[in-house]
């Protein structure tokens, strides 16, 4: 985009040649209303954001310092105050993202009310859900160059020509709030056919990056639960190939997918995979089922259902549900060829959903990835689900006894006890959960770390919070001490509400719009003026 120089020239070119009808219209205003609305539509903001991710993804695999992280956000408001705040703290939102969460959705977003993570919500509230961050997004980028362009006008009107200067040179450098958000899509909400039409709406809805995951789509369950159950890898491949046939219709040439397997927690699968041949794809998935090798059609019971699988009959193994069930510890091997299979077919990215946060098992399957397909890379699920407190003094403790030091002063399985919290162990565990994205991206092939669900988490806990004080000993203070005094000392712009809800913005259009007769809301009993 044109610095503000030219924008305003251009739009004074155009006056220009319109004539004398156009005579009330500002070059300056309307070169900032179009400076603060950079993206046209939402597909505009999935081509944009799908070249960042393509290009953190080439810096991270030059320097695996380099991971991307996100926050799953379940309205558009937490995504965009987790935007200013990034911009606030740290003066850039590079390789910060958005994740919107399947869980959330279902949790949060349904109509049906509070669901489970079993896809159960509507299809469109995904899309809804990614087109309300970016809405919310885009009116972050047009509220913090408002703010530039009263400041502009401040240092005209004081003469202050220096201030002026520094001040366009940062409307110039703007960097937009809008960064990539990766989005959900479960295991697609049916056959690859709707696959395929919900990807389209997630794209247009300004998704560059969507997620999709190997469960059958009406066995779905969430990735920390019992019960899951994979599909054959051709069923899966027909997804990723039409989520990328949505992406190319759409014209984001670029759009990242990722392959999620949960292979590694999912000890059942609804269907044989079909087979031609030995050692295709059908046969490798085949040969993780459990059963029993018969010799004759003594061996069949009425119902039962034989396959042949290494030149044998198998008899698989089937439960009541109908349900096949794979060999006891496959898991780990399924992943790795789920991963591979993926990669070559396909996807840019892998999600391997494990049941606890630990370097080793990840960089373990990732390294048998890496044998076959040396750049793969992961996006993974910092989940609310670990309790990452006992998971890392558990790996602690067992460090320290591997290393001969006395650890008879703790209980290995009583580690979450507040009586540990002031202990050596307890400190470099936390130690180790400070660093635990930093050492995965270089050991384990992480280029994206994300949590799923911590904005459920952060919102109960500060409810919880105002609610002890204000409904108890503490009243009013409790929202004037704990709340809004906080807000003030530490610089969260949302102590000024109207102006974060849009009302400064609002007063500026109308002025634009009608001169000297705009009836503005920010004028002397605007009370918001109490907070300076």
């Amino acid at each position: 985009m044109s610095d503000y120089r030219s924008q305003i020239d251009a739009i004074a070119k155009l006056r220009e040649q319109m004539g004398d009808t156009w005579r009330d219209i500002n070059p300056e205003y309307a070169a900032r209303m179009k400076l603060q609305n950079r993206f046209n539509t939402h597909l505009d903001i999935a081509k944009y954001t799908a070249g960042i991710m393509r290009k953190d993804m080439a810096d991270y695999d030059a320097d695996t310092a380099k991971y991307t992280q996100s926050l799953g956000c379940w309205h558009g408001f937490i995504g965009q105050q987790k935007l200013i705040s990034i911009k606030k703290h740290f003066g850039t939102t590079d390789k910060s993202y958005l994740y919107l969460s399947g869980w959330m959705v279902a949790a949060l977003r349904s109509e049906f009310g509070p669901l489970p993570d079993q896809s159960m919500h509507e299809k469109t509230s995904v899309a809804n859900l990614i087109a309300e961050l970016y809405t919310f997004l885009k009116q972050a980028d047009a509220w913090e160059l408002n703010h530039l362009f009263r400041n502009l006008d401040d240092a005209r009107e004081k003469g202050d020509d220096v201030a002026a200067k520094a001040i366009e040179k940062q409307i110039d450098g703007f960097e937009t709030h809008v960064v990539p958000i990766i989005a959900d899509i479960d295991a697609g909400f049916g056959n690859a056919e709707a696959t395929y039409l919900l990807a389209k709406k997630l794209i247009e809805a300004g998704a560059c990056c969507i997620q999709i995951e190997n469960q059958v789509s009406d066995e779905k369950q969430c990735g920390h639960q019992d019960g899951k159950v994979t599909v054959p890898h051709e069923d899966f491949l027909a997804k990723i190939r039409a989520v990328r046939y949505a992406f190319l219709e759409l014209g984001v040439d670029d759009g990242v997918i990722v392959a999620r397997t949960d292979s590694l927690g999912a000890g059942l699968t609804k269907q044989i995979a079909v087979t031609t041949e030995p050692g295709d794809l059908g046969d490798q998935y085949n040969a993780f089922l459990d059963g029993d090798y018969i010799s004759s059609a003594d061996d069949i019971q009425n119902g039962d259902v034989v396959i042949k699988a290494n030149g044998k009959l198998l008899k698989p193994k089937r439960l009541r549900s109908g349900l096949f069930q794979f060999k006891a510890g496959s898991g780990e091997d399924r992943v790795v060829l789920d991963c591979i299979t993926s990669l070559q077919n396909g996807a840019d990215l892998l999600w391997i959903e494990t049941e606890k946060p630990h370097v080793g098992q990840i960089a373990g399957m990732v390294n048998r990835i890496r044998e076959v397909v040396p750049n793969a890379k992961l996006v993974y699920n910092n989940s609310p689900s670990f309790n990452w407190t006992l998971n890392f003094r558990q790996q602690v403790f067992d460090i320290m006894e591997s290393e001969g030091k006395d650890v008879s002063a703790y209980d290995r399985a009583g580690l979450m006890a507040e009586k540990y919290d002031s202990t050596e162990l307890a400190k470099l565990a936390d130690e180790k959960i400070r660093t635990f994205q930093r050492d995965a991206s270089r050991e384990a092939g992480i280029f994206h770390h994300l949590i799923t669900l911590p904005t459920y988490h952060t919102a109960a806990l500060s409810t919880d919070t105002l609610a002890k004080g204000y409904f108890g000993d503490d009243g009013m203070l409790a929202y004037a001490g704990g709340v809004q005094r906080r807000e003030i000392r530490e610089g969260i712009a949302t102590v000024k509400h109207q102006d974060m809800a849009g009302s400064n913005i609002g007063d500026d259009h109308k002025e634009y719009f009608a001169g000297e007769a705009a009836l503005k809301a920010g004028g002397k009993d605007n009370t918001m003026n109490q907070f300076g």
